[in-house]
Parts: structure tokens; sequence; C-alpha cells
């Protein structure tokens, strides 16, 4: 009799662990379902291992700095990676070459983020909920800075499924969005091919009829996104909203990051019991969840994480660049609350009773 496999196993090509050595990296991914954000780092040049942590529904993720947001069920919490910690981490001394450590929590309530960026230092976020841009600060829940010019009044309504961010020079640059209603979840009638990509700065809905776009990018001057609906990443000529199909996948892709000539796409097994996704064109091929890397040169796919059990879908996938294995304390543990760190010096504070 075979025994039952461990929580969150996975199998990857073999030649996964030395790439990430290459690129000096780690892969970060959020997964709602599991309740989990995943550090997936390389051991050595032949294994890999997995750091998972528990956070409530996360979705988007966002990197500045030292600095990460994750956006959960109704927080948003900011993690500061403190490198000097990590060595006397009391429950894994010398495991870590980077700690990140909770530090501020938003209280933003239950408005459906998904994705998260920095924009001069300050967080913005889509707000799905309310079908808009919004920041985030210790004044109120959110605050709307940009709505779709056919969303005429402000409501937690999802009126188009408002979900993706994509940033140029360091600005809001293009949204995706599931349709271009504005009643209550309009976008669910025509969810498989109603998508569309909004010029922020223009509010000009640029192309149409995409199959449920999701990550939109902007790499090295041209517009990447993934159509979930339909497993494929294309490039969008902002110009014409013509699109070539860059490559064609057998999953729901969602959650895209570029690091060097290397995508790292999200790929979700999704639901049969799921209203919104059993229906896809692609809900037949989608049999498997994990991460597929590109050679964005070539098209070419190197490398793959499967995951057996445990994760079935994923949300967002991050790189943590210059870490090869970091280390991740969430908000729920004691063990954050002995790590104190200051312009003046960093110290594992000694627990005591009283």
């Amino acid at each position: 009799m075979s025994k039952p496999l461990s929580p969150f196993t996975c199998s990857y090509s073999p030649n996964l662990p030395e790439l990430l050595n290459q690129l000096n990296c780690t892969v970060a991914i959020s997964t709602y379902q599991a309740g989990k954000v995943i550090l997936i780092s390389a051991m050595n040049n032949n294994n890999l291992i997995q750091l998972p942590r528990n956070f409530q529904k996360p979705m988007g993720m966002a990197f500045n700095g030292k600095k990460m947001a994750i956006a959960t069920k109704d927080e948003v919490i900011i993690l500061a990676n403190s490198p000097e910690m990590a060595p006397n981490y009391p429950n894994q001394p010398n495991t870590y070459d980077s700690l990140y450590l909770p530090r501020v929590t938003y209280y933003s309530g239950a408005i459906d983020i998904h994705d998260l960026e920095w924009v001069d230092g300050k967080l913005w976020a889509v707000n799905t909920l309310f079908s808009c841009l919004v920041t985030l600060d210790e004044d109120y829940s959110f605050k709307p800075v940009w709505k779709p010019p056919f969303v005429t009044t402000y409501a937690p309504s999802d009126f188009c499924h408002l979900n993706g961010l994509a940033m140029e020079n360091g600005r809001p640059k293009f949204t995706s969005a599931l349709g271009d209603g504005n009643t209550t979840e309009s976008w669910r009638t025509g969810k498989a091919s109603g998508g569309i990509i909004i010029d922020v700065e223009t509010d000009e809905i640029i192309t149409r009829n995409l199959a449920m776009p999701h990550s939109p990018r902007i790499y090295e001057g041209e517009l990447f996104t993934l159509l979930s609906a339909t497993g494929e990443l294309i490039r969008i000529d902002t110009n014409t909203g013509k699109y070539d199909v860059i490559k064609k996948f057998d999953g729901f892709v969602r959650g895209m990051v570029r690091h060097g000539d290397y995508l790292f796409i999200g790929l979700s097994k999704l639901r049969e019991t799921s209203s919104t996704f059993r229906d896809l064109p692609i809900a037949k091929r989608s049999l498997f969840c994990g991460i597929m890397v590109l050679h964005l040169p070539t098209a070419g796919i190197v490398g793959h994480i499967k995951y057996e059990n445990s994760v079935e879908e994923i949300y967002d996938v991050k790189i943590m660049a210059g870490s090869r294995r970091p280390g991740l304390l969430n908000h729920e543990s004691a063990n954050h609350k002995v790590a104190i760190t200051s312009p003046v010096g960093d110290f594992w504070a000694m627990k005591r009773d009283n």
C-alpha cells in the first residue's frame, strides 16, 4: 500500500533548481484556495524546497525594496525584510538569507482586492468589489483614485470584475476586466469572451472580446496579458487592439512575472463545482495546478512545477530577486512578536511570562 502524499507535494523539471540558482531568486505564489503564500527556493542544483505560510485567502502580492504586501480576505498585510534577523531565527538558525516580518496591517474590509502595486511609495490596489483602483492608508478602508469610464458610481457590486494592473515607468497604465457593464455582476453573462483592457491614463478601452484577461504586464514597452479562459499568453498591440498568441497552455493561466528572459506563469486546476469556471473552454484541459517557466525570446517552455495535492488554484506569482532562501513569518505567528527591529539594531527578545 502506497504512503499518502505529504501536503504540498509537487514534481518539477530537473533543471528548475539550477535555473533558480542561476537567476539568484525565489518564486512566491499566492493560493487563496489553500490559504497560503508559498515560497519556492532551490536547496541546491537538484532539489527545491517550499515554505508555505498561512494567510486568509491571499490574492495579490507586491514588492517594493524591502517591503512585501499581501492582500487577504479583508486585510492587506505589509511585511519588511530584516536580513540581519535571519541567521539567528530561533526556530531555524542559519537557514534563511532574508526574513520578512509583519509590520503593518490595513483593515480594508472584504472588498475583494486582486492585484497590488506600489506607486511612489504608496500602495495601490485593484478593488474588485467596488470596480475601481484605490490607495490604502490609515484613514479609511480605501480611497478611490480611478474607475473605468463606464462605471458611474462607487458601489459594492462588482460591475465588471476589474482584476489586473499593469505598470509603466512606475505608474498605473492598463487594467484588465471581465466586462464593461454598470450593473451588479454584469460581467458574468459574457465572462468567457467579454474581457477588456483599459488605458488608465486616457480611459480608452484598447481591446475587447478577450477570454477572461488577467495579469496584464508591460515588458520592454510591450503589453502582455493572460487569457485565462483559453489558456493563452498574448501580446497586445496597444495602437490597434490586435494581439498575437505567444503560447497556449493546457490550463487556466493567472499570475505572471518576468525575471531576466523568463516568464513564470501560474496555472490553476479548475474546480468542477465552480459555477464561474466549470463551463469555460479550458475547463476540460485544466488538469493540474503549478508554474510554467517560459523563455520569452523563443516562447519555449524550459521548466515547470506541478502540484500533486493541496494546491489547486494560484492567483499571483512574484519573484523575490536576490534571495535564494527567504524566510517569512505571518502575522499570526508568535515568533514575529519577539523579533525586534530598529535603525539602531535588531534583536530576538527573550520570552517573558509576565
